[in-house]
């Protein structure tokens, strides 16, 4: 047998690419923008990249189908419909592809996006075996169709529509032993609720995917759409940015790993057009850092953080873990960041040393939380989640302010100078982030709740906690 098929999966973007080879050729499908395992996979097996699939353009991450193509000489190929800022082939519907004993053919799938396409795997008799389903299916789900509105020439109604010939033309009819593989797992916002596992089949979508139950087009529209949050604010940019073209990575690599003394990095840091971000851990954090720093931590969904909170047209001047400017680089252009102002030599730790003025987050327990409530009249609890996690049960007395609405410099017209913020989310790594961005507005009366709702909701004894049905039904 000479197929060989390697998902790529990336946790913290909840994203799959694929590897795909037979006989010395391969490609790659929906590749990350650091192509560095394609590569290393490619020359660990003696193969050489003939095409790149992309399903289409990807608003949650930039793709590395340039760099791949320009290290590979490989053909970039997008479905039909496709207009490009580079050489790409745009594929026609049901046109077929030649990876040594293998064929995959083009599926045009609009929907979640125009020029959405599916890739369906032939296997060496020709019999179909898998599918590469990019934003069209998941497992469990079916990707929003709210991502491609051209002003009011094609609306949500459009594309889910479009979205429900597709599946039903395309994917309904392909057998039940064929193996399902989607861009996506669970946690991405490219869907609404997306299953754990990251492949499925035909058969078990049909069986269990709400999607592609039998119903009218306007009973699925319905279901589609309705309940759909908010994409996050960078999903339109990194479309662009992939639509469009983008600098190399390791052009991106070398502004980043520009090590800064720590007199230059404050020099630098005082400049109109630079963000400070501090990327270690949100234990170490709240114990010191640089004035004004932003944290994302990378132990988090940090790249979906950052492009949802991050402005795109200043310079990021980071610290952090040393060891970890690179992986903080990489992951940042992931999602379009490309303007560096380079890293702290030494990191924080060198920052001290200089003497340079710090600063800190206090951390309080949540049973410290509950003895303070009734004797502080000025007292805030800032809950930080979203509003459905807050509606599944909060504090009473608490306000919902999500961590995405702290972008706004008018969420901060909640907080007088005589107020105590006691600030949490689920589990404290959201908390931290809003501590850094608050802070940063120039309000320090805050502290940060360890454990978050976790922690709270074991003391039902010691707070008044409700939930808001009306938000849940």
């Amino acid at each position: 047998m000479s197929m060989f098929i390697k998902q790529l999966y990336t946790g913290c973007l909840s994203e799959a690419a694929y590897y795909i080879e037979s006989d010395g050729e391969a490609a790659v499908i929906d590749p990350l923008r650091d192509i560095e395992a394609y590569l290393q996979l490619a020359n660990e097996r003696k193969a050489v990249i003939k095409y790149i699939f992309e399903t289409h353009f990807h608003a949650d991450f930039v793709s590395g189908h340039l760099d791949l193509a320009a290290s590979t000489g490989a053909t970039i190929v997008y479905g039909p419909g496709t207009v490009t800022g580079f050489p790409v082939h745009v594929a026609a519907d049901n046109e077929s592809f030649t990876i040594g004993k293998l064929s995959v053919t083009v599926l045009h799938t609009p929907g979640h996006t125009l020029e959405s396409s599916c890739y369906l795997l032939k296997d060496e008799a020709g019999k179909d075996h898998a599918v590469f389903t990019g934003d069209t299916l998941f497992v469990g789900d079916v990707g929003r169709p709210d991502l491609a509105q051209k002003g009011n020439e094609i609306t949500m109604d459009d594309l889910a529509g479009m979205l429900y010939n597709s599946l039903q033309s395309k994917i309904v009819p392909l057998a039940d032993d064929v193996i399902v593989y989607p861009a996506h797992g669970a946690g991405s916002s490219c869907g609404k609720n997306l299953g754990p596992e990251t492949h499925s089949t035909i058969g078990d979508q049909k069986a269990s995917n709400y999607a592609l139950q039998a119903q009218s087009r306007e009973d699925f529209v319905k279901a589609v759409t309705d309940g759909l949050n908010e994409p996050p604010q960078y999903f339109p940019i990194n479309a662009r940015i992939n639509r469009e073209g983008y600098e190399s990575l390791d052009s991106v690599l070398e502004k980043g790993l520009q090590a800064l003394a720590p007199a230059d990095f404050k020099a630098k840091s005082q400049e109109e057009d630079v963000i400070l971000l501090d990327t270690r851990q949100a234990d170490v954090f709240t114990q010191g850092f640089v004035p004004g720093s932003i944290f994302i931590g990378l132990e988090g969904r940090f790249a979906e953080w950052a492009g949802s909170l991050l402005p795109f047209d200043k310079q990021l001047l980071l610290v952090t873990e040393p060891g970890k400017e690179k992986e903080s680089i990489v992951r940042l252009a992931r999602v379009g960041f490309d303007k560096f102002a380079g890293h702290l030599a030494g990191g924080y730790d060198a920052w001290v040393a200089a003497g340079e003025r710090t600063d800190m987050v206090i951390d309080v327990e949540a049973d410290e939380l509950a003895m303070d409530l009734p004797f502080d009249q000025n007292l805030v609890i800032v809950d930080v989640r979203k509003p459905t996690e807050y509606a599944n049960g909060h504090i009473r007395e608490a306000l919902n302010i999500p961590l995405d609405d702290l972008t706004d410099p008018g969420s901060m017209a909640n907080f007088d100078d005589n107020h105590n913020l006691y600030i949490h989310c689920a589990g404290g790594y959201r908390s931290v982030i809003a501590a850094s961005m608050i802070k940063r507005q120039g309000i320090h009366n805050l502290r940060n709740v360890l454990g978050g709702w976790n922690s709270i909701k074991t003391l039902t004894d010691k707070f008044k906690i409700e939930k808001d049905a009306e938000v849940l039904n």
